[in-house]
């Protein structure tokens, strides 16, 4: 997934300006793919050149202007063209697995150290993920709120369940690796000992 689906989807709640969608991000998208504002703002003035946006200067302040991305028809047509698609899979970069590998060559405490990170990293996650799904489901997500008083009331089960199921998915692959830093704790102390 490029970096440009992510904004289209945030972008088929509602016309936001660069600000706002660098702060929808973090708050939404941002926990499935993550991208800093240096990457948003470019990708943001590639889509409008490529027509998938529509930017329409805004007056701010006194003197200001900012801009209004809106998203065009191109835009999402090349959204559901997208989401309609098969994921082509990636090769995966997993560098705590492959120290994993490496553990031999680690000091005990180091190796130790690493599992209890890995842990305490994926239940920090976790817990944010529940706090998320708890928000979808009690509708208090302001960014959920906004897209469902758009959308008709036959669709708002669908545009709800399918991002709880999202968080839920990620909390499951969370606790999968908590639980595989845990064993990687007893094989330590078994091998180590």
């Amino acid at each position: 997934m490029s970096l440009r689906y992510a904004l289209l989807a945030l972008l088929t709640s509602q016309p936001l300006t660069g600000y706002d969608v660098f702060k929808q991000f973090e708050q939404s998208v941002g926990y499935v793919w993550h991208a800093p504002d240096s990457q948003i703002y470019p990708e943001l003035r590639r889509m409008e050149k490529d027509g998938l946006l529509r930017g329409v200067e805004e007056a701010w302040g006194k003197k200001g202007k900012k801009k209004r991305y809106h998203i065009t028809p191109e835009g999402v047509e090349a959204f559901r063209a997208w989401i309609n698609t098969t994921l082509d899979y990636t090769r995966e970069r997993d560098p705590i697995h492959l120290k994993a590998a490496y553990l031999e060559w680690a000091e005990p405490d180091a190796a130790r150290a690493q599992m209890q990170a890995h842990i305490a990293y994926h239940s920090s996650r976790a817990q944010q993920w529940q706090e998320m799904i708890a928000a979808l489901e009690d509708r208090s997500n302001p960014i959920l709120a906004t897209r469902l008083e758009a959308a008709p009331e036959a669709d708002r089960a669908k545009i709800a369940g399918y991002k709880i199921f999202t968080y839920e998915g990620m909390i499951e692959r969370a606790n999968a690796e908590i639980q595989w830093a845990r064993r990687g704790l007893e094989l330590i102390d078994k091998l180590e000992s």
